[in-house]
């Protein structure tokens, strides 16, 4: 008889972390902490103001208090409080390896450099190997919203970092600002020898994942939900082994899911694609990885097995070279045959 799933067996699981925006872990209490040291006005008077507004309609919503939250952000200390905050709050969640997002035109249009963004996270990077001994790499994200021309000038500043950067991402409003209209600068950025990621599917319709697949030419899906309505998608996805690195949390805050007991992640997994869990924006949405896999698990009552699989999923997912994802598959082995 298996053993029983439990919240303490799902926690420590070893897992990867594959979707999460650095900006999106920024708490309420760090908010008030940086806009006192950085003299910054923010909109709200308490900490209780701010998680009272964190009740979103859809993506937008969210995307507006997300940049207003960013503004706090300014030094290299900041960024590496930040980014220190989430690697700490997540080794307690099992996460033995994370690939995070960056959005530096949230904040180069702000005014703040792009190697002051980049030095302040890849500090707290540092710290969380260090400290717990957890392996990172980390994705530049260009704003969806703008125009390519802009993420031409993000990839520019990038080029000193580009040695210690894994890949490119595409995030922001996704409906109206399809995939192809990147096509030039994920193709400059797949020269570049960068992995290629983009979200699609989240809001957008199913042809948004096709064209991520084949006009971007992406190595992972991040989200990726409305690809089950196109059956010959979902066919495809399952073939190709084409990770999808979907957020459950975040898929009911934002309404593309009603609640969570209706989360396809079970019916993703019966279908032969490779889905895995993640937070997304954790701050935001009401959750870091480890609630995510806790409330899914209890709200669609999962298996012990299919628990298990999201997380090697999250490991296949990963853009880890053989050496590591084979050192980090037999630590969740073990951990499994001794739970």
């Amino acid at each position: 008889m298996p053993a029983p799933l439990t919240d303490a067996f799902i926690t420590n699981l070893p897992k990867a972390e594959l979707h999460l925006h650095i900006e999106g872990s920024l708490e309420p209490e760090l908010m008030f902490a940086l806009a006192a040291r950085n003299k910054v006005a923010i909109p709200f008077a308490s900490v209780e103001d701010v998680r009272a507004a964190y009740s979103f309609t859809n993506l937008q919503t969210f995307l507006d208090i997300y940049y207003a939250g960013a503004a706090v952000l300014k030094t290299e200390e900041d960024f590496r409080d930040l980014a220190v905050a989430y690697f700490d709050r997540v080794a307690m969640d099992g996460v033995v390896h994370a690939e995070i997002f960056f959005d530096p035109q949230t904040h180069t249009h702000r005014g703040i450099p792009f190697d002051v963004v980049a030095a302040g996270l890849f500090a707290g990077i540092d710290e969380a190997k260090a400290k717990h001994n957890m392996s990172v790499g980390l994705i530049m994200s260009f704003l969806r919203h703008l125009p390519e021309e802009d993420a031409f000038e993000t990839f520019a500043q990038a080029e000193p970092w580009l040695d210690r950067l894994i890949g490119v991402g595409l995030d922001s409003s996704e409906v109206g600002n399809p995939p192809s209209k990147f096509a030039r600068a994920f193709a400059a950025a797949g020269d570049a020898g960068l992995m290629l990621c983009a979200h699609a599917g989240e809001e957008g319709p199913a042809e948004y994942v096709h064209e991520a697949l084949d006009v971007l030419h992406v190595d992972r899906i991040d989200h990726g939900n409305r690809a089950l309505e196109d059956p010959a998608l979902v066919a495809r996805l399952a073939r190709d082994a084409m990770t999808l690195t979907v957020c459950p949390l975040s898929n009911v805050a934002l309404r593309n899911v009603d609640r969570l007991e209706n989360h396809p992640i079970d019916r993703m997994l019966d279908l032969g694609l490779r889905a895995t869990i993640h937070s997304d924006d954790p701050a935001y949405f009401g959750g870091y990885i480890g609630e995510n896999f806790r409330a899914t698990a209890a709200a669609r009552n999962l298996s012990r097995e299919q628990v298990v699989t999201l997380a090697r999923n999250s490991f296949l997912g990963s853009f880890l070279d053989d050496e590591t994802l084979s050192g980090h598959l037999a630590s969740l082995d073990a951990y499994v045959k001794a739970g």
